[in-house]
């Protein structure tokens, strides 16, 4: 598709996996995922409008702008259908393609993405969402890496660190913000959808996600018939960069599991 950078690896032949990244990232977020997911899937990771290497967004984000970005795509590399799994704002976005094209999807991984918050919590994303808009990508940068990662992590791993606060300063100001927007704002349109999600779905968070909490990935996994829920002890947000292989061994067996069925 014009305008989204995009990488396909993995077998020619493999099942499709999608893999979307969450606000601010890009397409290598899943890099530590990759090694294993491409074994066994033919694995396509891109940049959302206005991430990465991606074009910036052609109108006002919103999460069915972004579904439309993957449907084009996927027509453009002759997808007829595949699996999506997304993290935070990707996995509000393949429950949206999953409502907008369900032709299209045969199973989905919801990745520490959020749901329906309380009054207290919707205002507390609302503000941060106006400090972007008024300070750009790194007013709230520190306290957001607080959130996402352990605090070992974030005095042992200073390459890692480094590596995502740079993705996170490279993106635009304005879309930046307008994308926090559709993540503060986008749950709305994902509850209790009507009709409901009916694929197999994975949906996983971790203990101490403080904006995708145990709580909303329950409330997600009840609201789609037949789904599973597994809470990562310990980890904050971004528990699949901290301990990766605690998010691609159960990904892979859910994976392989839907695809013998």
């Amino acid at each position: 598709m014009s305008g989204t950078a995009y990488e396909l690896s993995g077998p020619e032949a493999a099942p499709v996996l999608v893999l979307i990244h969450g606000l601010g990232l890009n397409r290598h977020t899943w890099q530590w995922h990759l090694p294993a997911l491409c074994a066994r899937y033919r694995v396509l990771a891109y940049d959302l409008y206005g991430h990465g290497d991606s074009a910036p967004p052609p109108e006002t984000p919103s999460l069915t702008l972004f579904s439309e970005q993957l449907r084009g795509l996927l027509d453009e590399l002759s997808i007829a259908s595949c699996s999506i799994a997304g993290f935070s704002l990707g996995g509000m976005i393949n429950r949206r393609f999953a409502m907008d094209h369900p032709g299209r999807l045969n199973a989905l991984a919801i990745l520490n993405s959020p749901h329906e918050r309380t009054p207290e919590a919707q205002r507390l994303v609302e503000e941060r969402a106006a400090k972007t808009e008024a300070g750009g990508p790194g007013a709230t940068l520190d306290t957001t890496l607080a959130r996402w990662f352990t605090p070992d992590f974030l005095s042992s791993r200073a390459d890692i660190i480094a590596s995502i606060r740079q993705w996170v300063l490279a993106n635009d100001p304005v879309s930046y913000a307008q994308c926090r927007r559709v993540l503060a704002n986008g749950v709305i349109e994902l509850i209790r959808p009507t009709p409901a999600i009916t694929h197999p779905a994975l949906v996983m968070t971790c203990e101490n996600d403080s904006g995708s909490t145990p709580a909303m990935a329950h409330a997600i996994a009840s609201e789609i018939p037949g789904s599973r829920t597994l809470i990562v002890p310990g980890l904050q947000h971004m528990g699949l960069a901290e301990a990766p292989d605690l998010f691609t061994s159960p990904l892979l067996d859910f994976l392989d599991e839907t695809q013998a069925r």
